[in-house]
This record gives C-alpha cells, sequence and structure tokens, in this order.
C-alpha cells in the first residue's frame, strides 16, 4: 500500500484533527524526511488559524512566523500560493538555492537552526481548509522536487479530511459559558485582562492544542495579528459554534480587543453546509428546510419539480447523516430550535 492509500485509510482510524495530524505528519516523514512541522486548520472564509499542531521547535517561532506571514512579503506565502495555484512549494527553489533572499529564512528559521521549508495549501472543492510547514536543519540537504510533487499530491487528501473534521472540531468542556468573552491583549500580544467567559474559552482552545498555559492559542494570535494592520479580523470555529473578532483599541498605549461570541444560526449553517461538501442546490434545500418549508413550497420557490426536490433532500441526507428534515434542523443550528433537544 502506498503513502496515499495510508494517508486515506488514517481519516477512517482517528477521529479528531490533532490525533489525525499527528498521525499523518508521522507517515510523511516515512517519505519525505523533515527535523520539525507544523499543520494549521483554517477557515475558509478568511485564512486565520482555528487550531495548529505544532512541533515543540516551531512552537518557540511561532509568534514570528505569525509575524512575518501577516505582516511582510516573502517567498512563498499562503496567500500567494493560493493565487498562484500553487499547491506545494520550496524556499530554497523559489530562492534560486539562496536562503539568505528570504527575510524568513534569515531572522526566523537560521537563528532557530533551521534551514530549508517546504509548504504546502491543504486545498479541498478549490477552497483552502489549511496549510502544512515542513522544516529541514540547517546542515541537512534542500528539499527536491520529487518531495515537492508528492506533497502536492497528498495535499488535496489531507485538505479533504480537514474540511470533514471541521464538523468534528469538539470545543466542549465543563462549565461550557454562552455568555460573551473579552479579552484584552498589549500591542505585543500578552495578556492584559480578560473576563470569566474569555478564561474558559482560553482553557478549551488551549487543551485542544494540546498547548501551556503561558501560549496564546493560535486562533487568538491569528486574529490578533491581522488586527495590528488596523483590520478588524474574524474566524469562526464550530462545535460549539464560536467566533473570534479582534480589533485594535487606540489610546495612550496601543491594545487588541478580542471577543468571544457565540457563532450566528447563519454562520454555523454556512461553517455546516461547507463542511457536509453540499452543493449550492442542497444548501438551497437545506435552508428550506430550516425555515419549515414543505415540499411543495420549495418546489415552488426552487422552481424545480416536487421529485426534484426529494432528490436533492436524499442526497443531503446522506451525506450529513440525518434521518428526517427535523433532525437535520437539529443537527445544522440547534440554538434555533431548542425545543429539538
Amino acid at each position: 500500500m502506498d503513502i496515499r492509500h495510508r494517508i486515506i485509510k488514517l481519516e477512517q482510524v482517528f477521529v479528531s484533527f490533532p490525533t489525525y495530524i499527528q498521525a499523518v505528519i508521522a507517515e510523511i516523514q516515512t517519505s519525505i524526511p523533515f527535523a520539525a512541522s507544523c499543520c494549521t486548520a483554517v477557515d475558509p472564509d478568511t485564512l486565520l488559524s482555528i487550531g495548529a499542531i505544532t512541533d515543540g521547535q516551531i512552537e518557540n517561532i511561532h509568534p514570528q512566523l505569525f509575524e512575518s506571514e501577516y505582516g511582510q512579503l516573502d517567498y512563498n506565502q499562503y496567500t500567494t500560493l493560493l493565487h498562484t495555484k500553487q499547491t506545494a512549494a520550496i524556499l530554497s527553489e523559489a530562492t534560486g538555492g539562496d536562503l539568505r533572499k528570504s527575510k524568513r529564512s534569515t531572522d526566523i528559521l537560521q537563528p532557530a537552526g533551521f534551514g530549508d521549508e517546504l509548504r504546502a495549501v491543504l486545498l479541498d472543492q478549490e477552497e483552502c481548509w489549511g496549510h502544512l510547514s515542513l522544516f529541514r536543519g540547517i546542515k541537512e540537504p534542500h528539499f527536491q522536487k520529487e518531495e515537492r510533487r508528492l506533497l502536492a499530491e497528498l495535499a488535496p487528501l489531507i485538505g479533504q479530511a480537514l474540511r470533514r473534521f471541521r464538523l468534528t472540531l469538539s470545543l466542549t468542556t465543563s462549565g461550557q459559558t454562552s455568555d460573551p468573552g473579552i479579552l484584552i491583549l498589549s500591542h505585543a500580544l500578552d495578556i492584559i485582562s480578560f473576563n470569566q467567559p474569555a478564561r474558559h474559552w482560553l482553557t478549551v482552545l488551549r487543551e485542544w492544542e494540546n498547548i501551556n498555559e503561558d501560549i496564546l492559542p493560535k486562533p487568538i494570535r491569528a486574529v490578533s495579528t491581522k488586527a495590528r494592520t488596523n483590520e478588524t479580523a474574524k474566524v469562526l470555529i464550530t462545535n460549539p459554534g464560536l467566533s473570534l473578532k479582534a480589533s485594535r483599541l487606540t489610546g495612550s498605549t496601543e491594545q487588541i480587543a478580542v471577543s468571544f461570541e457565540p457563532a450566528s444560526p447563519a454562520e454555523t449553517l454556512m461553517i455546516l453546509t461547507d463542511a457536509f461538501n453540499l452543493t449550492k442546490r442542497e444548501k438551497d434545500i437545506t435552508s428550506c428546510v430550516i425555515r419549515g418549508l414543505s415540499t411543495k413550497e420549495m418546489a415552488g420557490e426552487l422552481h424545480i419539480s416536487a421529485y426534484t426536490v426529494q432528490d436533492h433532500l436524499k442526497s443531503i441526507f446522506t451525506k450529513t447523516g440525518a434521518g428526517s428534515r427535523r433532525e437535520l434542523a437539529r443537527m445544522l443550528i440547534p440554538a434555533a430550535f431548542p425545543g429539538c433537544e
């Protein structure tokens, strides 16, 4: 069995994003040797992190890598790879063999003992669900074109799994709260203050990423780093629906305010229908189900036959695992249907 089939089988064995990614990284290392790695799941709408599995060596320089990615132009940035439709790229190849051309290399990677970098964007249905970076030691040989091609072949398989895992991204813990959380950070992203709901979500996110209390969770770091450029940044996380939003505060000292709020029913519906890989017409049908329309009313509104509505419903039930319209509604936006619990 080749590595492609082994990667596909891993999704069936591991039921959570962290355990799946750890197994994928171990499998890739059997064919592409590397010294360290980082795999990040992202919100496909904003491309901001919703969580990452990172080696300890990279964790130490992760804040600098965030700064580099959002604050300065460099080779092989993830947004550039997406725009150019380049699934995987090698830093040494992009710089013509001279890593000194890259500020990310000279300022961050080399001081930490790393040399070459191989990156991949993890796509499915032409949307980005994450990205993966592999690093070699400063004295190790550069990555080769054959390794880039192999990672490019594996990337869509991992992207498809990340899309599905977004459904099962479990952030539930005891003492869960629906009250808004507020977290205030310094310009350097050090924690200044927070309320009790924010403390809860900090704990939940750290547990999910398996990081220590002194480390800022990746979703918070992502929206906060983006907010420092004077943009309001937002990322959506599911199960339960959680919306993170960061804004820059101006005053005697520059600070960042991060809010934790339940995702709206519309946001949750958008996330889950994407993750279930529903077609546009299936999303239209699902919206009608949420609104409680009958088959005849759906057919009239969408200008299709009742038989076509039933065919779409069968497909939706197969993809979501729902056994009825009521179960589908409860599955997608339970907050809007409290009586269905």
